[in-house]
């Protein structure tokens, strides 16, 4: 609604790579879509004024293949003010203020910056007089375990009400991941085949053909599951799994997905395999001995009526065969073989592509053609779709101009998920090598169900 609306966006680290990457392309867009009217004043220490910084965001339009002489463009970067000073100073919140003007009611900070500075930002916000009737949006990580997790969330409850806090996990802006959800609530045939009585097994595999590149600094005091399985791969579990949302509204969705998160078991050791792609610890940053995971496969039991029983593999890796992420709901076989089916082990699937592309298969048993019934599975794909109109900061960025809290992680939601993931953070368990090009090490065959196989997405 209007009245929801703010009179400022504020972007602390506005010179930094993710405001390169993201964020500047995403101001078009919203821009484009008469989301974004208001002054966007960026704040950094670069020693830069505000022609540096507009420029600056024009090349980042060029990197992106967009024209900064478009009109959506041209207008954004005509929004843009910006702020050079110390965060540990006054002044600057006070520089910061006076560029919001003073009809500024409400305002959206986005601290693209690491979490040690929050606490800093918050204050200083507070102390310009900013903070009342404010939102803020905060990037991952939001905390590196549970009790980092909490400490960091107390010094922002110090400033900042939890619903004015917005924490960012970019893939609940990926238009597939909505996709989920459409796909789920949308069809009546889907929901009721959702549970123990009809599903044998749930796989999600994040695959990653690439290696950590020039990442490896940061990449060895993180880990695969740090790095992606507490944040993205949980969030993506709970869109497939958890109960509907009712009639109250936006909340009830986002309560649904703390509750079925909660409801996991704490990992232990004997659930989680980690593996170490070959030639990792020779990339520039990297301890030559580093034991820290670029592989990670995990089997959780959720304690619930609708899932008990079912095992729900994750697997997250890099130098894999393909670049893809796949949710992949194997459903128990017919009661009475009919036909042979067990003899093939011939499975209904109903599959989700996350990521690069949006697809939704399902797969069905028919007819192989010939003489006889002999059963073959057939993949009915009915949606794809190699694109989306719309950057994911794009959406999370106007949900949060809009004060649309759902396309957030909410932190009862972020303690719930490092609650699970905490007991096989560091080295509890061991670190087993892989070759490049391959699904990970063999080890993680351990986690499967007799007679159970890894769905492996193709490219």
């Amino acid at each position: 609604m209007a009245t929801d609306r703010v009179d400022a966006l504020v972007i602390f680290g506005a010179t930094g790579d993710l405001a390169k990457l993201e964020t500047f392309p995403a101001l078009v867009g919203l821009v484009d879509r008469g989301v974004l009217t208001v002054p966007v004043i960026g704040v950094a220490k670069s020693g830069w004024n505000l022609d540096r910084f507009r420029e600056y965001a024009a090349q980042s339009l060029r990197d992106n293949n967009m024209d900064p002489e478009s009109p959506p463009a041209r207008t954004m970067l005509g929004l843009l003010r910006y702020v050079d000073g110390d965060l540990d100073d006054a002044a600057t919140y006070e520089a910061m203020s006076q560029e919001m003007g003073k009809d500024c009611r409400r305002a959206l900070f986005y601290l693209e910056v690491p979490p040690v500075l929050f606490g800093r930002i918050a204050e200083g916000i507070a102390g310009a007089g900013r903070a009342d009737g404010a939102r803020v949006m905060v990037e991952k990580p939001f905390g590196t375990d549970l009790a980092s997790a909490i400490a960091l969330d107390r010094t922002m409850h110090a400033h900042f009400p939890e619903d004015a806090i917005y924490r960012v996990d970019h893939w609940l802006g990926l238009d597939p991941l909505n996709d989920v959800l459409v796909a789920r609530f949308a069809n009546s045939m889907f929901e009721p085949l959702l549970d123990r009585d009809h599903v044998e097994s749930i796989q999600i595999t994040m695959a990653e053909a690439f290696d950590v590149a020039d990442r490896g600094r940061f990449y060895d005091h993180t880990g695969a599951i740090r790095d992606v399985v507490q944040n993205h791969m949980l969030q993506v579990l709970a869109t497939v799994i958890a109960d509907p949302p009712d009639g109250s509204g936006p909340d009830s969705w986002l309560d649904a997905k703390s509750r079925v998160i909660s409801a996991l078991r704490p990992l232990t050791p004997a659930d989680a395999v980690r593996g170490q792609y070959d030639g990792y610890r020779e990339v520039e940053g990297v301890d030559p001995l580093s034991t820290v995971e670029t592989y990670v496969a995990v089997r959780l039991a959720l304690d619930s009526w609708r899932w008990s029983g079912v095992p729900i593999l994750i697997r997250a890796g890099k130098t894999m065969p393909v670049t893809a992420t796949e949710v992949s709901i194997r459903f128990r076989p017919v009661p009475f073989d009919v036909f042979g089916v067990s003899r093939t082990r011939l499975r209904n699937t109903l599959r989700f592509r996350i990521w690069p592309n949006t697809e939704i298969g399902l797969a069905l048993a028919g007819k192989k053609p010939g003489a006889g019934r002999e059963p073959q599975l057939q993949d009915l794909v009915f949606a794809e779709d190699s694109g989306a109109d719309m950057r994911p900061y794009d959406r999370l960025i106007g949900a949060a101009l809009d004060g649309n809290r759902v396309l957030f992680a909410r932190q009862d939601t972020v303690e719930a998920a490092w609650r699970v993931v905490d007991p096989v953070l560091g080295d509890v368990v061991p670190v087993h090598s892989y070759q490049r090009g391959t699904w990970g090490p063999k080890e993680a065959d351990s986690l499967l169900s007799n007679g159970d196989d890894w769905h492996d997405p193709t490219g």
